[in-house]
């Protein structure tokens, strides 16, 4: 039906906007610009499987054969991939690809719908219950050989928890993507984030043998199996049913294989105390502003490495020899099983100096404890909830600009620390100010005595805050550096 290494099926987008649908191998063409398929998830998995591809057959040794190979070569990835062929049908009575060994179709009579595929996918209890809000059912009644290739390779890259014995994929249930960009176009991005290797056989592929199943608890570390099982994960037992050239259905069987300790090169990962397993980083829902970047875009200097960016954004100062590049932040914000919000962001790379990144952690840090001031100021206007919670939010996202601004100019011209921070403090006080004021004043004529007492108290609060003092604003001038003011004391009656 459709073989994923010799046949064309990936619709890309060209630099000059024209489109056009290619075999992988042909990812090596300088004059492509991005994946084309309808949703912006499975453009994240389609780079992400493009990059597993080059890992699998064809990797960097170390960064100077990076260096040496970043001119695009298509004949030298086709005789590469080539041998790999068989292990990638996605029909057939051989192996699969990405699906279980066994005929899990034998008896079945009625598979699931390709639906199934699709994350934002309404689940069978949803359904019964008739709860599908965000998520949506029967939206793909049957599929195209190529949209359910990457429909099933996303779901096995960032599956979620699906009731019992199915299996999330090796980062947990949508894991954040981070992908470095050098702005110049689909080769560079992909080639960007190859992780250094030796090129491997189609024996290490999951699907080529029995799966290694989890009845039992039994998991599957990195020692257990070969590195590019990273990207070519089989944490769901699966099986397509084709009838006329398209994808109808898909049988699952519970119990795929259970990762763990597993380090994957495209995702940040954290520790929730030092010593601690480290963990996939997962985005939050909502925008992905300066505050999310510690971590993730830039380093966060922590002495017990409970913070970690992945490992090819960590790569890049040393391949991109200061060339600048973004990072390509997606993925699913989910709240156990449903999904909440998919982030597609762009945030700068940059290779700082320990200093540097001192301070603009300490920038953030600050932004953070003076959000929160907002939100508790905002106490006797506003019920605890989503109400403070979307004010709060709309700090960061007013200030994203001048925050950008600032640590532009304090990379560009080595800013003095003080008139930086002062400068951030001024930006931020305005900010929430003006936040504060927008909820408060409207109708506070209208208010009692005591809650008009009480909006004025809080807003005395916030200033203060700003200016150094109390628990608050004692943290966020020592985040900046800043000499904490001598703390007041109340007088006692």
């Amino acid at each position: 039906m459709l073989n994923l290494v010799s046949d064309p099926w990936i619709p890309v987008r060209r630099k000059d906007g024209t489109r056009a649908v290619i075999a992988p191998w042909q990812m090596a063409d300088p004059a492509l610009d991005f994946p084309d398929w309808p949703r912006p998830d499975l453009n994240i998995a389609c780079l992400e499987l493009l990059i597993g591809l080059i890992f699998l057959a064809d990797p960097p040794a170390e960064v100077e054969d990076w260096q040496d190979r970043q001119t695009p070569d298509p004949e030298r990835l086709r005789a590469r991939l080539a041998p790999f062929a068989p292990a990638f049908e996605l029909m057939g009575n051989g192996p699969r690809f990405l699906q279980d060994m066994e005929p899990l179709e034998a008896g079945v009579t009625a598979p699931n719908p390709p639906d199934m595929l699709f994350i934002d996918s309404a689940g069978g209890q949803t359904i019964r219950n008739n709860a599908d809000l965000v998520v949506k059912r029967g939206r793909y009644p049957a599929l195209e050989p190529a949209l359910a290739t990457i429909a099933l390779y996303t779901m096995q890259a960032h599956a979620p928890s699906g009731g019992a014995g199915n299996r999330t994929s090796m980062r947990g249930g949508g894991p954040m993507v981070t992908l470095v960009d050098p702005g110049q176009g689909m080769w560079p991005l992909i080639w960007a984030n190859v992780p250094y290797g030796k090129p491997a056989s189609p024996d290490v592929l999951p699907w080529i043998r029995p799966t290694r199943t989890s009845e039992g608890g039994q998991q599957v570390f990195p020692q257990d199996a070969h590195p590019t099982e990273a990207f070519f994960g089989l944490p769901r037992r699966l099986r397509l049913v084709a009838q006329e050239g398209r994808i109808t259905g898909v049988v699952q069987k519970p119990y795929g294989t259970n990762y763990a300790g597993w380090e994957h090169s495209l995702t940040p990962h954290y520790r929730q105390k030092k010593g601690a397993e480290l963990l996939p980083v997962h985005p939050r829902a909502g925008a992905f502003g300066y505050r999310n970047w510690l971590g993730v875009a830039l380093t966060r200097r922590s002495a017990d490495d409970t913070a970690r960016r992945a490992q090819m954004a960590v790569a890049w100062a040393a391949r991109g020899a200061g060339r600048r590049a973004e990072l390509l932040v997606a993925g699913w914000a989910m709240d156990n099983m449903k999904p909440r919000d998919f982030v597609f962001s762009r945030a700068p790379l940059l290779d700082l100096s320990d200093e540097l990144a001192e301070r603009i952690e300490g920038m953030v840090e600050a932004a953070e404890s003076l959000a929160s001031a907002l939100r508790g100021a905002l106490a006797p206007i506003l019920a605890a909830g989503a109400a403070r919670e979307a004010a709060r939010e709309a700090f960061f996202v007013r200030t994203q600009g001048s925050f950008e601004a600032l640590i532009a100019a304090l990379i560009a011209s080595g800013a003095d620390r003080d008139s930086v921070a002062r400068a951030w403090l001024l930006e931020m006080r305005a900010t929430a100010t003006e936040i504060f004021d927008a909820q408060a004043m409207p109708g506070l004529a209208e208010r009692d005595i005591a809650d008009q007492a009480a909006i004025v108290q809080a807003r005395r609060n916030l200033t203060a805050a700003f200016a150094g003092y109390g628990k608050t604003g004692g943290a966020a001038w020592q985040a900046l550096g800043l000499p904490v003011p001598e703390q007041r004391t109340r007088r006692v009656a």
